[in-house]
């Protein structure tokens, strides 16, 4: 983007400061993550391009905390920034359906789709008088290396949710296994959570087929693939 202005012939900076004195009207900020100080927001009317329902899901990550919650909605707000987290007024709002398989790279693509609309359509259209946020706020933390190991006590849709996030881990015989792509099956089965067969693993409701994995060291590869070549071992579990 900065190589594509620069050919354009417009300036590029690298810090929000940059823009005191620039004579700039607007700035459009997306995942930034940082709190811009006062005297820039007094002189230039910044607004943040934010993927989800305001006041639901302010901060780092609301599109893995959208898809580790469960949400079946979501959607992009245009809001105003002001001196607190994701607290400002918003402009503009629409929302969307979470898909049921869908990734959060594939959901982040599409928000940002329609974010770029929303965006279009009120430079166009001119900006309408901000709303103040309202309902109860939640806050959507960055996620920690931890929350994407596979937790096999959980129900096979919660692990799922996390598989959604990309860069799901679990164990195998003692190395690191990704998995890419899964699906839960809800039907009753015998086996324990993190015991394996086949392609089936064990979750504490439900079973949770692989479907893409990625064995340490090596290049992903459908779960049938990697299941011919593990030999797998009755009772062998995951995660141990």
């Amino acid at each position: 983007m900065g190589q594509a202005a620069l050919e354009l012939g417009l300036p590029v900076a690298h810090t929000p400061a940059a823009l005191l004195g620039s004579g700039s009207e607007i700035g459009v900020v997306v995942a930034y993550g940082r709190i811009i100080k006062p005297d820039v927001l007094s002189e230039v009317l910044l607004v943040n391009i934010h993927f989800s329902l305001l006041p639901r899901w302010r901060g780092a990550a609301p599109v893995e905390r959208a898809l580790l919650a469960g949400d079946e909605l979501t959607g992009v707000c245009l809001m105003k920034l002001d001196k607190g987290l994701d607290t400002g007024p918003v402009f503009a709002m629409a929302a969307t359906p979470i898909g049921p398989m869908e990734t959060a790279e594939e959901l982040r693509s599409r928000l940002g789709e329609i974010g770029n609309e929303l965006l279009v359509k009120m430079l166009d259209e001119g900006f309408p008088p901000a709303v103040p946020q309202v309902g109860e706020p939640t806050y959507a933390s960055k996620l920690e290396p931890w929350e994407l190991r596979l937790d096999f006590a959980q129900p096979a849709v919660a692990c799922h949710r996390v598989v959604r996030l990309g860069h799901a881990w679990t164990t195998w015989r003692g190395r690191r296994l990704l998995v890419r792509r899964a699906r839960p099956v809800q039907e009753d089965s015998s086996l324990s959570p993190g015991e394996i067969s086949g392609d089936l693993v064990g979750t504490a409701q439900g079973l949770l087929q692989l479907l893409v994995v990625q064995p340490e060291g090596k290049p992903a590869m459908g779960a049938q693939d990697w299941v011919r070549g593990a030999r797998l071992q009755p009772g062998e579990h995951l995660g141990d």
